[in-house]
C-alpha cells in the first residue's frame, strides 16, 4: 500500500522538475531529496520509481536516479510520435466535437488573437502577453484534445508534452542558444495565429481531412523549431570550452 509521503514526494519532485528547478541531467540523490521533503528515503525511491513511469526521471543500477534526458535522435523519434498523435486528435475533434468544446476552442482563439494584436503592437519584448498568449494556446489544444474523446490518446499526448517541456528547458533557457529577433518572432506568431484559424474552421465544418491536415502542418513547424534548438545544443556541447584542468594540457 501506498504511503501518503510518496505521494506528497511525488508532487514535491514532479513540481520542481516540471518548473526548472531540477534540469535535464540533473542527479536526484534520494538521501538529499529526503532531507529536503522531510520524510524517509522510502517514500522517495516509490516517488522516483513513479515518476520513471511518467518519463520524467531515469534510474540507472548503481547511479540513481537523474531528471530525463534525451539523445538528439529520440528527441525526433519523439516527436514523430507527437505529430502522429495530435493530428489524429484534430481529425477525431472535427467528427466529435459539441457546440460547448467548439465555444471553448473559440474563446481560446479569441483570447489569442486579443494577445497576439497586444504583443504585435509592442515596440520590444512582452514577457507578460507572451506567457498570457502561450497559457490560451495551451487551452485551445487541450480543447482539441478534448473533444476527440479519447482518453488514451489525451494522456499519453499530455505526457509527451510534458517530457518534451522538460528535455527542452535546459536548451531553451540557455545564453547562446537563442537569439531574440522581434521582427522574426512577429512573423512566427502571425503565422501560428493563421495555422489555429485554420484548425478551428477545419474542426468547426466537421472536416476531418483538413483538421489532421492543418494540425500536422502546424505541430510540424513547431517540431522543426524544437529540433533546431536541440541541434543546436548538441553542436554546442561538442564543441565546449576547455576547463583550466584541460589547457594545461601539452603536446
Amino acid at each position: 500500500m501506498k504511503n501518503v509521503n510518496s505521494d506528497i514526494a511525488y508532487e514535491h519532485i514532479r513540481k520542481r522538475i516540471l518548473n526548472g528547478t531540477y534540469r535535464s541531467g540533473q542527479p536526484l540523490m534520494t538521501k538529499d531529496l529526503a532531507a529536503e521533503i522531510g520524510v524517509s528515503r522510502t517514500p522517495v525511491r516509490d516517488a522516483l520509481r513513479q515518476l520513471e513511469a511518467d518519463g520524467l526521471v531515469v534510474i540507472r543500477a548503481h547511479l540513481g536516479a537523474s531528471v530525463k534526458t534525451m539523445t538528439f535522435q529520440e528527441f525526433k523519434e519523439m516527436c514523430g510520435l507527437r505529430l502522429a498523435l495530435e493530428s489524429y486528435a484534430a481529425g477525431l475533434a472535427a467528427e466529435n466535437r459539441t457546440t460547448d468544446e467548439l465555444r471553448e476552442m473559440r474563446l481560446a482563439l479569441d483570447a489569442m488573437r486579443e494577445f497576439t494584436n497586444r504583443h504585435l503592437a509592442s515596440p520590444e519584448k512582452d514577457q507578460a502577453t507572451i506567457e498570457e498568449l502561450k497559457r490560451e494556446d495551451v487551452r485551445f489544444h487541450i480543447a482539441i484534445i478534448g473533444a476527440a474523446k479519447n482518453e488514451l490518446l489525451k494522456k499519453e499526448v499530455l505526457r509527451l508534452h510534458i517530457v518534451s517541456r522538460v528535455v527542452t528547458t535546459k536548451v531553451v533557457n540557455s545564453d547562446g542558444y537563442l537569439t531574440y529577433d522581434k521582427s522574426v518572432d512577429d512573423a512566427h506568431r502571425r503565422e501560428v495565429q493563421t495555422h489555429h484559424d485554420e484548425i478551428y474552421r477545419a474542426i468547426e465544418a466537421g472536416d476531418v481531412a483538413a483538421a489532421k491536415a492543418v494540425m500536422e502542418r502546424h505541430i510540424q513547424d513547431i517540431i522543426e523549431t524544437k529540433i533546431r534548438q536541440m541541434a543546436r545544443a548538441e553542436d554546442r556541447s561538442v564543441t565546449r570550452e576547455l576547463t583550466e584542468e584541460e589547457l594545461h594540457y601539452t603536446l
